[in-house]
């Protein structure tokens, strides 16, 4: 049997392990993909650290996995060898449980996360149901896609359902890992775009990225900055800060709503009085399911918005993880096949 480098999480805390093992064959309704290039997200964190419940270990972490089909598992239908194919965290879906019966399949009551409930794209090959294969485009550059599968879309599925319309302002929180790209796309979609972060370090990136202006958190007060404007339709809260979250609840216009992408345990503090009586609304966003992705990929390449990332060859996986835990990844750690 064919043999084939991964880096696994031998279990709950420990540190990343290179290893040899036999090449995966895929199950029914199942696809074998060779991998390019996975993306080190953040959400790694739940498998190298046992956060998330039921994960069986030893276990390959990774979901933003841009690859080629290698195999086909009995069953599959609509795909062929040698296409090329992204995985995300929507790993998939039953399709028959009361969300799925409703056609919202992120919410699926049995979802399968990818690198949580099977192995993901820490490796040479993985092997995915057919339910959560992404189609891509040929001409997309492996490394620079791969985050959109999971930083991506989770921006830009929440910005094209916050309700805001091109000319609308709408101000982004944090300009890392996830707001460089919520910048980028607020921009491409014609909204007036205002990037909030501390320190004037940020302003010429922020201004590259394609924002209207920027506001400098550390030196005047976001919030009457954004009333000035007349207030935001929509803050997409992309820095898992809920201390600055919640300071900007505020900054909403009238029927506002800050999207929140930015995962923390902390609680976000809001008064009702903050928000009944311009009817204000703070809404929790995933980031979708496989043609979600594929909608912000087409949309990418459209507009040329451009993940910008760090690579290393797989077998760094350990420095490209504690590169982007640190925040010193500038601004998406990627792992590209040698």
């Amino acid at each position: 049997m064919s043999k084939m480098t991964a880096v696994q999480v031998p279990r709950a805390g420990a540190d990343f392990e290179v290893v040899e093992r036999d090449v995966p064959e895929p199950a029914r309704g199942e696809v074998r993909v060779k991998v390019e290039a996975c993306g080190v997200c953040h959400s790694d964190m739940f498998t190298k650290e046992g956060a998330f419940p039921g994960i069986e270990y030893p276990r390959v972490p990774g979901h933003e996995v841009v690859g080629r089909i290698d195999a086909l598992g009995e069953g599959v239908q609509g795909w062929r060898a040698g296409e090329r194919v992204g995985v995300g965290w929507h790993g998939s879906h039953c399709g028959y449980c009361r969300n799925c019966r409703r056609g919202d399949f992120t919410t699926c009551e049995n979802l399968r996360i990818s690198g949580i409930s099977f192995d993901g794209g820490y490796a040479e090959y993985m092997v995915a149901d057919q339910t959560g294969l992404v189609r891509l485009p040929e001409a997309v550059q492996a490394a620079e896609s791969a985050p959109l599968l999971c930083a991506g879309v989770t921006t830009y599925n929440a910005l094209r359902h916050s309700g805001a319309r091109p000319g609308d302002v709408v101000a982004v929180q944090g300009v890392g890992g996830l707001g460089h790209l919520g910048v980028q796309f607020a921009h491409r979609m014609g909204l007036r775009t205002v990037a909030v972060s501390s320190g004037p370090h940020k302003r010429d990136l922020a201004t590259e990225l394609g924002a209207d202006q920027y506001i400098d958190a550390s030196q005047e007060d976001p919030v009457k900055a954004l009333q000035a404007l007349g207030g935001a339709q929509a803050i997409l809260a992309t820095a898992p800060n809920a201390e600055a979250m919640s300071q900007l609840i505020d900054g909403l216009g009238p029927n506002g709503c800050m999207m929140i992408v930015g995962a923390t345990p902390e609680p976000v503090q809001v008064a009702p009085t903050q928000i009944i009586g311009a009817r204000k609304s703070i809404q929790g966003f995933a980031c979708g399911h496989a043609t979600d992705s594929e909608d912000t990929v087409n949309f990418s390449v459209l507009a040329d918005v451009r993940a910008h990332v760090e690579t290393y060859p797989l077998r760094e996986a350990g420095r490209a993880y504690e590169r982007m835990m640190s925040n010193e990844a500038r601004f998406r750690s990627v792992l590209v096949m040698e």
